[in-house]
């Protein structure tokens, strides 16, 4: 830590006024009409959404899951010009290894709640405690309270591994483990590249094809891998709408989810009725209501819709780039190099390690039968013990 750029303590005390404010225009909202029998098909249904929005007006406990947050050591400091807030929480076992955990898409820290206690502090949990992790877990810029965005450029991947390997250095850890999923997989990626000699291992959930590239050819995929593929092409033809708003225009997506809590919320909860484990009929069958409402939460009091939505205009600006000079946008293959890697898939997820890992390189791959795109809010058990598997060796 210098004196330029100390790290200073924090926590969340959203104002009343704010919480008052959300509540108003959720009891105020206008409704849109909707055709009859439709269902999810053509996104969030009028009712579902009514009995949502409802009880995060009358509900839901914002104070209450605020409180649960600050149990969470959170820290601020500023890199490259950008404020960055993170969860700082160090293992009561003195060897414990550092592990940087980078969120994506529509998420934040607090998709990463059920798995502080077990990572930090598995003695207490009924684990090993040579497993044990000191845990950095960063809010992407333009994400949550690392907000405001001061300048543009952030949604350049290699910019904020850049950012996040200096957050680790300013903390003392040179010598760390890294995880991610959406986002937070292409920063884990990059780690090791802007940091090369520090990163002990890489570890991502879910890395799947190119989304604006071809679609996945499932001529002689074994069954498993060809329901995946079905399952991808299906998204690619009717599920990246918001991929292809949030990529070209963000600026005239950021008022509706910057002025109305019934946008900013269908756009995610759309998410999480889509992407998780597919077993799941409704969002809460898959992750805790209240974890979601807090998430959204987060969303809507820090403006972050807004700034998320440019973040995904530059970052997939330079990937569609990158992967067309690549010739890379059909096959969506992992790089490989470095450090060894280890990738988590489950069950929602597109992954097929013929297509990702055609040489075999990846070191250890494991494959889930549930959860989804958000493995800690759903499956936190398995991601954690598949951290601890990975890592264990590497140490």
């Amino acid at each position: 830590m210098t004196h330029d750029h100390p790290i200073r303590r924090f926590r969340i005390d959203i104002p009343q006024a704010a919480l008052d404010d959300l509540r108003n225009r959720l009891d105020h909202a206008r409704w849109p009409n909707e055709l009859p029998g439709t269902g999810w098909s053509r996104g969030v249904p009028v009712d579902y959404l009514k009995d949502l929005a409802g009880y995060w007006a009358g509900g839901y406990d914002w104070r209450a899951q605020e409180a649960r947050l600050n149990e969470i050591p959170q820290y601020t400091t500023e890199i490259d010009g950008q404020n960055i807030h993170f969860l700082h929480v160090r293992s009561p076992e003195p060897d414990a290894l550092p592990l940087l955990i980078t969120h994506g898409w529509p998420s934040s820290i607090v998709e990463f709640q059920q798995v502080v206690d077990p990572l930090t502090d598995p003695r207490r949990h009924g684990g090993d405690p040579t497993d044990a992790f000191h845990l950095v877990v960063p809010s992407l810029p333009g994400f949550g309270f690392s907000t405001p965005l001061r300048e543009a450029g952030w949604g350049d991947l290699f910019r904020v591994a850049a950012a996040f390997a200096q957050l680790m250095s300013r903390l003392g850890y040179d010598r760390y483990a890294a995880h991610g999923g959406d986002v937070g997989a292409g920063v884990t990626g990059m780690l090791p590249m802007v940091a090369p000699g520090n990163i002990v291992g890489t570890h991502i959930n879910g890395p799947g094809p190119f989304p604006l590239g071809a679609p996945v050819d499932l001529a002689g995929l074994p069954e498993l891998d060809r329901q995946r593929g079905e399952r991808f092409n299906q998204f690619q033809r009717d599920g990246i709408g918001y991929l292809h708003m949030q990529a070209t225009r963000p600026q005239t997506l950021a008022y509706s989810l910057t002025d109305s809590p019934i946008g900013q919320l269908a756009w995610i909860v759309e998410k999480y009725q889509a992407w998780t484990d597919p077993a799941a009929k409704l969002p809460e069958d898959a992750v805790d209501r209240d974890q979601l409402l807090t998430n959204v939460s987060v969303y809507w009091h820090t403006r972050s819709g807004a700034s998320s939505a440019n973040f995904t205009y530059e970052s997939m600006q330079a990937f569609r780039a990158y992967a067309e000079q690549a010739g890379a946008a059909g096959s969506g293959a992992v790089a490989r190099g470095g450090p060894p890697m280890g990738v988590a898939v489950f069950a929602a997820d597109h992954s097929i390690r013929s297509l990702l890992d055609p040489t075999g390189a990846i070191e250890h791959w494991s494959e889930f039968d549930r959860g989804g795109h958000f493995p800690a809010m759903e499956t936190p058990d398995l991601l954690v013990g598949d951290l601890r598997t990975f890592l264990r060796p590497l140490r």
